[in-house]
């Protein structure tokens, strides 16, 4: 029996890949097991190579695994692409159309088994359900058995009547009793060990994001469909309707940020998702935001670019952008969740900032983070705490009539805000610069003021995690990640530890304004510091060399992948090997 594999779904865009993975992941998550599940998917509606990968253990798991023990192959291009990441022992089944499938030349110790399953649906009436024949099969190599699988039918396909229920229950089995005729009563070595049986989440970072901005009081989403942030806005329009949301779909990503600052600016939380270049066409709006000092939240979705460059494909390239975009001097928050379940409570964590410092703020996933599908222990709905910063009281407002000191001097730069319609809160709000009323001024004094208290406020951003470290107090390698590279870093440690080399693990959640002191004081208790992320350009390495010394710059070292894939934890564990050796190289590249 085995504690831990990965299972791996491929044929066409459009055959019913990703539903065949969502089904499986469902039932062993249902089963107790904990599940990191991957799509690898091509920039097209139908046709060409998708995968879905499962990796299945009974202790959670944060990443993709490097070799694959189970591929359900519905091509020959899958076996071709997928057949080298097999493990020794690993099974491939392939559905048998189109003559006998084969292995590529040198892909030993891994058993081809030849399962009809598209033969199979189609004697069943619907040749589509392949799928459910090849979660037979599936259910047959783990050693599930139909029935772990049926409740999960049940509810997918419980809207469209039973007749369709019963057909995929037939399917399954069809497809579990062949696969067992095919392997043969011996072969079990694949079989799972039993889980613990427990209930929990199974869920996307968009989900999760969409989830905590619920909790949070999130009452409309104005968004252009983009991949890959699209699924914050379909988990939205199911869901916020039943809490007294809206959901609009704007014409472009410039009306889906201005509608959001105008719900901000009335005192409703909003949020806008995007990625890349929708991000890209936001950067005007964003600094109309921070001028009138609106709250307002921005899910930016990481893709591959730059231009619509790899839009299926993962990376963590839009750093700058989020940190630096837009015009003027702009200050702004941007918070990057470490794991999907860190998106539910970053959500939160983005309106409370937004309306705490009346700002801006960027909410910082990438494509792994944003559709990779993960069990998440639990929900701690005791740490949501609903915070609308500074809004003007009674003896704040002007009575006695003319305009409110909206934008009122303070020591910490925050003004307490009217709302439209409160009494006495009468002003002007304008992207123009303006005195403390926001009457429009041109004056030299007003306007050093006035920049200085839009600053002021970010001196320090409080109330939210800026650092996540785990390790050693004293470790010899510190590793420093952001996003959706937390699993692969986390497993490096482990593995470099096993191996005498004490590692510690940064993983840099606030990136704006960044947290200068904690990031120093962790470097400064390292040797060697190695900085992992998903660009070409070592962004994350770039914003450190800008806020700590000397000293510390000459020990950073960059390690960075941008072929569009995650990281494996090899893909760390050699580099720093190398790097802290006598004879180290100063910079490494993957892929």
């Amino acid at each position: 029996m085995s504690n831990e594999l990965t299972w791996v779904v491929g044929g066409q865009q459009g055959e019913g890949i990703d539903t065949t993975g969502e089904i499986l992941a469902s039932a062993l998550n249902r089963l107790g097991y904990y599940i990191y599940g991957y799509r690898t998917f091509g920039s097209r509606i139908k046709g060409g190579h998708t995968n879905y990968r499962i990796r299945i253990a009974q202790r959670p798991v944060y990443g993709i695994a490097p070799q694959i023990d189970v591929l359900i192959a519905f091509d020959q291009d899958s076996i071709n692409r997928l057949a080298g990441e097999m493990a020794p022992g690993g099974v491939v089944v392939f559905n048998g159309k189109g003559g006998r499938g084969k292995l590529p030349p040198g892909v030993e110790g891994v058993r081809l088994i030849e399962v009809p399953m598209v033969d199979l649906a189609r004697e069943l009436g619907n040749p589509i359900m392949k799928n459910m024949v090849g979660v037979g099969v599936s259910a047959a190599l783990l050693g599930l058995a139909p029935e772990d699988i049926e409740p999960i039918i049940d509810e997918r396909f419980a809207g469209k009547g039973g007749k369709l229920v019963e057909a995929n229950k037939t399917a399954l089995r069809r497809g579990y009793d062949a696969a067992l005729q095919a392997l043969g009563e011996a072969d079990g070595h694949l079989h799972l060990a039993p889980a613990d049986g427990r209930r929990r989440y199974l869920m996307t970072g968009d989900e999760a994001a969409a989830f905590g901005a619920l909790v949070a009081g999130c009452r409309l989403v104005a968004a252009y469909p983009i991949t890959p942030a699209s699924e914050i806005m379909h988990w939205l329009v199911k869901k916020l309707p039943q809490y007294g949301g809206v959901v609009v779909q704007s014409e472009d990503e410039i009306a889906a940020i201005s509608t959001v600052i105008g719900a901000g600016y009335a005192g409703v939380r909003a949020l806008t998702s995007t990625s890349g270049p929708g991000f890209s066409l936001m950067q005007e709006a964003l600094g109309y935001a921070g001028m009138i000092e609106a709250p307002c939240v921005i899910v930016n979705v990481q893709r591959a670019g730059p231009s619509t460059g790899m839009p299926t494909k993962h990376e963590q390239s839009d750093l700058f952008e989020m940190v630096m975009g837009s015009h003027g001097d702009l200050p702004r928050i941007v918070l990057a969740p470490v794991t999907i379940e860190d998106c539910f409570y970053g959500a939160v964590d983005a309106f409370n900032l937004a309306d705490r410092y009346q700002t801006p703020v960027i909410l910082a996933l990438d494509l792994a983070l944003g559709l990779a599908k993960q069990t998440v222990e639990g929900i701690d709905f005791e740490r949501v705490r609903i915070d609308r910063g500074a809004v003007a009281l009674p003896d704040d407002l002007n009575w006695e009539g003319g305009d409110f000191k909206r934008y009122r001097f303070t020591d910490t730069g925050i003004s307490p805000r009217s709302l439209p319609g409160m009494p006495g809160g009468l002003h002007l709000a304008t992207g123009l610069e303006h005195d403390e009323t926001g009457h429009i001024t041109e004056d030299r004094g007003n306007r050093v003021r006035m920049m200085q208290k839009r600053l002021r406020k970010f001196t320090q951003v409080d109330g939210v995690e800026a650092v996540r470290y785990e390790g050693p107090e004293q470790p010899e390698v510190l590793l420093v990640g952001w996003g959706a590279s937390y699993g692969a870093l986390r497993e490096a440690r482990e593995i470099l530890t096993e191996r005498g080399v004490a590692t510690g693990h940064a993983h840099i959640r606030l990136l704006a304004p960044f947290p200068a002191g904690p990031v120093a004081e962790l470097l400064g208790r390292a040797r060697h510091v190695i900085v992992a992320e998903n660009n070409a350009q070592g962004q994350l390495a770039a914003l450190m060399r800008q806020h700590i010394d000397s000293a510390d710059k000459a020990r950073l070292r960059t390690l960075n992948k941008y072929d569009g894939t995650l990281f494996l934890p090899a893909e760390i564990v050699e580099p720093v090997l190398a790097a802290v050796s006598p004879m180290a190289a100063s910079a490494k590249e993957v892929g």
